[in-house]
């Protein structure tokens, strides 16, 4: 650190002494010499990168169909009589109105492996996934037909390939787990269009997963610039080595304000075998709805400050339910690796492979610790829209003053959890369990946190009911049979 410190100050006093000279048109001193050196070898080592990686970069142009139902009816142009039909094809339906017309744009993307004469190419699923007709060009202009191999939505990858006798370079894949902020990386690619570009900048930030962003993958953050076309193009540590895919840019302008961002290379490098064996990438599903809760739900849910991820449901017969996890279990390792938020459990579980077993450490009841073993299966698309197989349906939260006051619950021995979030069609909505009810006791056994809920929902084996505090008065509701 003190040697990398002492080369960057090193750097600035040496640019301060070039420009001194120059502007000064004296000759050059020992002293100014030496400093010209030192940002030479800084040029000299950008050079080198920009040589190295500049032949794996290519240009991605796509064109894409996209159908257009117009609101007139008929032709579906009210003007087509004075102008013609251009492009446009209209369908063969009674009504019409419906015209096909094609796109284009482009993005970037790398070549990351060859096989034969068969080059592969990463960019993203948002620049090639939707695409009619993909082509790449390379940075000595030469251009191939590609096609798509296989394209993710979730992630936003995709790999396309083309074909030639010539030898082309390969570029490295580095190791992103050890990216760091501070690091000076190089985004290339064609920004607006401008094909083989290079930009330098720094690593901003590693690890961002806002929830603007999507869950499957975090981002590396850049300063480096970054703009449309750019899409899909290698970022790049400085021993040459890709360390991330650039992928999108947060920007009220639609233009870099030096906020970029890029999928670390390591959360891809599984996908490019999955697209060439099977076109897509199969998510492993563990088969519980996690959520990230704050320090006060910790502890009402008796595991203090502890880093983890909240199972509020489980799917019934998935995974994590035939391994015995059960709602209201605090995920805390995976594999023997901490969990540190919702949003990474998720990532680290979807990159386990179908049929493969993992290791869960989760506490239960707030102090009693199990390692569950659960074999993980794959994740079915609809599996979000599968309400019906959500066990219990609710989320129980904390009965706290904050709701006491909304729900006008003045009498302090009313003790229990206040039912929130709940999905239709599943076994809370045919219990009749609605928003606000505050649920007293289990199986008639009284609860006063939401600890003691879910300790008391776990041990219920084959039934189980709910006592309802409303109106001054409780009711029991009907019995669900597992």
């Amino acid at each position: 650190m003190k040697k990398l410190s002492k080369m960057l100050i090193g750097a600035m006093i040496a640019l301060l002494l070039c420009g001194q000279a120059f502007s000064q048109g004296t000759a050059k001193t020992a002293e100014q010499k030496q400093a010209l050196s030192i940002v030479e070898a800084f040029q000299t080592t950008f050079r080198s990168i920009s040589d190295t990686l500049l032949p794996s970069v290519v240009e991605v142009d796509i064109t894409q169909t996209k159908t257009y139902t117009s609101p007139f009816g008929g032709s579906g142009n009210p003007f087509e009589w004075f102008f013609g039909n251009g492009n446009n094809k209209g369908d063969d339906s009674s009504s019409g109105n419906t015209r096909e017309y094609q796109t284009s744009g482009l993005g970037s993307g790398v070549i990351v492996r060859k096989t034969g004469n068969t080059y592969y190419v990463l960019t993203n699923n948002h620049v090639a996934g939707d695409a009619t007709k993909i082509s790449v060009k390379l940075n000595d202009e030469r251009t191939f037909e590609a096609k798509l191999v296989g394209s993710d939505e979730r992630i936003d990858i995709a790999l396309i390939s083309f074909e030639t006798k010539d030898i082309l370079p390969v570029a490295k894949l580095g190791d992103s787990d050890k990216v760091k902020s501070g690091d000076i990386c190089l985004a290339f690619g064609a920004p607006l269009g401008y094909s083989q570009s290079v930009t330098q900048g720094i690593v901003s930030a590693t690890g961002r997963s806002e929830s603007s962003m999507s869950s499957i993958s975090d981002y590396i953050q850049t300063d480096a610039a970054i703009n449309q076309g750019n899409s899909g193009g290698p970022l790049v540590n400085i021993y040459g080595e890709v360390i991330g895919i650039n992928t999108w840019i947060a920007s009220s302008s639609g233009g870099s304000v030096g906020l970029g961002f890029a999928i670390p290379i390591n959360n891809v490098k599984n996908a490019i075998d999955a697209f060439i064996k099977d076109g897509k990438i199969t998510y492993g599903w563990l088969g519980v709805s996690l959520l990230e809760v704050n320090d006060d739900y910790k502890k009402e849910l008796g595991v203090g400050k502890i880093n983890g991820a909240f199972a509020a449901e489980v799917f019934k017969d998935s995974p994590a339910y035939k391994a015995g996890i059960k709602p209201g279990d605090y995920i805390t390792e995976l594999n023997g690796k901490t969990v540190r938020s919702v949003n990474q459990l998720v990532r680290d579980v979807g990159y386990l492979e179908a049929g493969t077993t993992a290791k869960f450490k989760v506490l239960r009841g707030g102090n009693k610790t199990l390692e569950l073993i659960v074999k993980i299966e794959a994740r079915a698309k609809d599996v979000s829209s599968q309400n019906n197989k959500l066990w219990p349906g609710f989320i129980a939260t904390p009965l706290n003053e904050e709701s006491r006051k909304q729900l006008k619950i003045e009498n302090d021995k009313i003790k229990g959890v206040v039912v929130a979030s709940v999905e239709a069609k599943s076994p809370a909505a045919s219990l009749r369990l609605q928003e606000g009810d505050i649920i007293t006791a289990v199986n008639g056994k009284a609860i006063k946190n939401v600890a003691e809920f879910y300790q008391e929902l776990a041990n219920a084996t084959k039934s189980v009911n709910f006592d309802i505090y409303s109106n001054g008065g409780t009711v029991t509701t009907g019995t669900y049979k597992f």
